[in-house]
């Protein structure tokens, strides 16, 4: 079994102050980015996987085809490409568009580049699925390295466009109430219980009814953000449908980013997942892109409210200090 990689660790609460001082370090701002390049480098297979629900056929066969040979498709102009995969010179540029790159020849280059780092063997052959007779330390190598693809995945698909947009909104939102369901509900009061230490007005609502009566009350200027993976869950669509039309500004954190939520959010935050299995359910692999996400989001209105911020999140945690002394 190979190495496996190192897990991003979450920062203590003195350490999250320091971070977000007004002047910090460019030299351990470039290594952190650098770092960050490294591990979120080959998110394509991810992207796919997300984006296939949303394609016809015909791009499906184009996509799998990049993401499944990266160095042959490489070497392929638009042409060759569409020959092999059966389709047209327009499938496979619609195909590289979607995929967020401008044309075939950024994804060519994109394509290049992947190849290269799966050759140098910094992105290590460890086969995910777990057994029900895996040993306890093949079960916990699995784990980290699904989790570690995951997170890079989701940085890597994540719109910071769409992302700077929600965070301007709840920077100075009055109030902000997040829905979420099941293990998307866990989510939701994690990000509320983050919002609250630094000041904000912040609200999780998990049961549907209270969920939209709440809803009814939101005006322009109160935001409302929605987390659910399939972006169908009727309990939190119908609340985020109320707030859109009271006015509210609304957000989508949704690993479909054509689902039914999205036509009733102002912002739509994509996440990514790995795939499911027996013993990993979807609620299970979601739940990890959405806590990026949502950290995220918080520290981008940490960083916009520095001045009110900061102040209250060293309060909260010096009120709680002397629970954890000796």
């Amino acid at each position: 079994m190979g190495a496996v990689p190192p897990v991003l660790s979450v920062p203590s609460m003195p350490l999250l102050c320091a971070l977000l001082t007004p002047d910090p370090s460019r030299k351990y701002l470039s290594l952190v980015t650098q770092d960050v390049k490294e591990i979120f480098g080959g998110a394509l297979a991810a992207k796919v996987r997300t984006l296939a629900p949303s394609m016809t056929r015909s791009m499906q066969r184009v996509a799998e085809a990049v993401a499944g040979d990266p160095a042959g498709c490489a070497a392929l102009t638009v042409t060759g490409l569409a020959e092999l995969t059966g389709t047209s010179e327009a499938t496979v540029v619609r195909t590289a568009r979607l995929l967020g790159y401008p044309g075939y020849r950024d994804l060519r280059l994109a394509l290049a580049g992947l190849a290269a780092q799966q050759q140098s063997g910094r992105a290590p052959a460890i086969t995910t699925d777990i057994a029900v007779d895996d040993p306890l330390d093949d079960v916990v190598a699995k784990l980290a390295y699904e989790e570690q693809q995951t997170l890079a995945d989701t940085a890597a698909g994540l719109d910071t466009t769409q992302l700077g947009a929600a965070v301007a909104a709840a920077s100075s939102a009055r109030r902000i109430d997040v829905y979420g369901v099941g293990a998307s509900g866990l989510v939701a009061q994690d990000l509320t219980q983050k919002l609250l230490r630094i000041g904000l007005i912040a609200h999780a609502h998990s049961d549907p009814h209270l969920a939209v009566t709440n809803a009814v009350q939101l005006r322009s200027g109160d935001v409302a953000i929605a987390i659910t993976h399939s972006g169908s869950t009727g309990d939190v669509i119908e609340p985020l449908r109320v707030a859109f039309e009271h006015g509210a500004t609304t957000v989508a954190i949704t690993g479909r980013p054509d689902s039914p939520v999205t036509q009733y959010a102002d912002h739509v935050l994509t996440t990514s997942t790995s795939r499911e299995s027996e013993l990993r359910p979807a609620a299970m692999s979601s739940r990890t892109s959405q806590l990026l996400v949502v950290d995220c989001l918080f520290v981008g209105v940490a960083q916009r409210t520095y001045d009110t911020a900061a102040p209250a999140l060293a309060a909260s945690y010096e009120a709680l200090a002397h629970r954890h002394r000796k």
